[in-house]
This record gives structure tokens, C-alpha cells and sequence, in this order.
């Protein structure tokens, strides 16, 4: 990708010296307990956010602990494209927002290590890259980018790009309203099988918005030769077959939570040749 002129967002919080467990949040509800703590571990072997399925709870305290740890030139580099990439959709949405006569209200990123305090609670680098609509704000350990190359073989800048561009998709979700009510939909789902399709459309839909602000950012020039192609890879690499064939071996459809690597590729695809959001609504097709 070709940022090197792009400002960086001042929207980020870095929370990389420390660790906090101060205000953890529990999973209450429906979907609450057990069940819903089984439900954040599938979200976190995938690497997405399920915090919305299973709801929130009252705030605990725990103790605040401090580590350090040495800044490699690849996590220094990370940091600085993840705050201009933010930034990028910053002034896609922004823009969008205004021409629709809405006001963008810009999400916040957390950089963190290992585990931190948020307002859907404990939120752990093993969950991989995050959006909580409770306080607006994506959670990233920048350590994902080696599970992207070493376990989902999917390196690159513009994919890294996409992993961020899609936890502001479920901002843009949020905002717009289509959380709440996807989350009222699934709570009143007569079966787990039409509360994971719903899940499914969800993921799908930021997959789709995603691919809205790489249009805006390839028609910017800013992209370069091979840039679209690691997109594309990231978006299959965490598709729910795939994932679950490494795994266990087999493929349940009916336990899909996010979709296939076609449907999620094939989303993405959608919005980056479109550019219009419009086209994103995963609920009626």
C-alpha cells in the first residue's frame, strides 16, 4: 500500500505497556454463562468478535498489572500502518456519512499485549481483532499479523488492512442501527441454526463494507501490485469451512458462524467493485 503521504488517526489508545483487567465486563443473558463463554472462545478461534451474540453483564474489578516488552521494527511498522489505515476509513465514512446527512462518529483503536479491560469484557490477543459496540472501540494486538502469516497464510499489508477495515465494518453496523437489531433477531431465533445464519449475514456485511473502503482507497491509488490479491487471501483464510477443516477435519454448514471462504471472499469482492454500501445488505440475499 502506498500510505507513506496518509496522516495517522489520533483515535488510537496505546496500551501496550500495560494490561488491564479493571472494569471487565461479563457475558450475561440468553446466551450468558457457559454457553456464552463457549461462544466467545469459537469467536476467538476465528478471530472475530462475538460479544454481541452473547450480550453484556455488570462490571467486576480486577487488579491492573504492568509488562514491557521490546518493539521489534515489524510491530513499529504495524503500529504505524494500522493508525493511517484507520485513518483511510476515517475519511471514507466520514465523507459517506456526510453525503447521507449523518454524523460519523470516528471508533477508536486499542492497541494492546495479551489481554486488556473492555467494555464487553476481557479482551485476549487468542480472540484476534475485535470491535465491542459498548464503547465504540476495535482492539488489536498487533501480534495477529504473525498469526496471518504463519497460520492463515495470509501476509501483507493491504490484507492486514482489511482485518482493520472490517472491525469498522461492525462500527458502521453499529451506527447505523444494525446491531441492536440483528442482536434482538438472534435472541429471538427459534433455532441455533437461524441465529448462526444471522451471525453469518453480520460478518458477511463488514466483510462488504470492508471491501467499500479498499474501492475508495484503490481508486486513490494507493494500492499497489498484488495488494488486491491479499485481501482476497485474508478474506478466504477465515472462512468458516476452512477454519474448521484444519481444525476437526469436517465441515458443519448448519455451525457456520461467519461464512464460507467463498461467501466471505465473494462479499469483499462485492463492495471493493462496487464502492457503494448499498449493495452490502447480506440480509435479503
Amino acid at each position: 500500500m502506498r500510505l507513506d503521504n496518509e496522516r495517522e488517526s489520533r483515535n488510537v489508545e496505546d496500551r501496550r505497556g500495560q494490561s488491564s483487567y479493571s472494569s471487565r465486563r461479563t457475558p450475561v443473558g440468553k446466551k450468558g454463562g457457559l454457553l456464552g463463554f463457549i461462544i466467545l472462545l469459537v469467536g476467538a478461534y476465528y478471530g472475530v468478535d462475538l460479544s454481541g451474540v452473547v450480550g453484556f453483564g455488570q462490571e467486576e474489578n480486577y487488579p491492573q498489572t504492568q509488562q514491557t516488552k521490546n518493539v521489534s521494527a515489524e510491530e513499529a511498522e504495524l503500529n504505524t500502518l494500522s493508525r493511517k489505515v484507520l485513518y483511510t476509513t476515517e475519511r471514507v465514512w466520514g465523507e459517506y456519512f456526510r453525503k447521507n446527512g449523518l454524523t460519523y462518529r470516528e471508533p477508536t483503536l486499542v492497541l494492546y499485549r495479551g489481554a486488556t479491560s473492555t467494555a464487553c469484557g476481557t479482551g485476549q490477543s487468542v480472540m484476534g481483532p475485535f470491535y465491542c459496540p459498548a464503547d465504540e472501540k476495535i482492539y488489536l494486538d498487533l501480534s495477529f499479523y504473525d498469526d496471518m502469516k504463519y497460520k492463515l497464510k495470509a501476509a501483507g499489508d493491504f490484507a492486514f488492512a482489511y482485518v482493520i477495515a472490517h472491525e469498522v465494518g461492525h462500527h458502521i453496523q453499529h451506527q447505523l442501527g444494525i446491531t441492536a437489531k440483528t442482536q434482538q433477531a438472534q435472541r429471538n431465533a427459534s433455532s441455533r441454526r437461524e441465529a448462526n445464519q444471522i451471525s453469518v449475514n453480520v460478518e458477511l456485511q463488514a466483510d462488504c463494507f470492508a471491501g467499500v473502503w479498499g474501492h475508495q482507497i484503490q481508486k486513490e491509488g494507493k494500492l499497489e501490485d498484488g495488494d488486491v490479491e491479499e485481501a482476497f487471501l485474508a478474506a478466504e483464510s477465515v472462512g468458516d469451512d476452512r477454519l474448521q477443516k484444519q481444525s476437526q477435519g469436517r465441515v458443519i454448514p448448519d455451525s457456520f458462524t461467519h461464512g464460507s471462504s467463498a461467501q466471505r471472499l465473494a462479499w469483499f469482492r462485492k463492495g471493493l467493485q462496487s464502492g457503494n454500501p448499498n449493495v452490502c445488505n447480506t440480509f435479503t440475499q
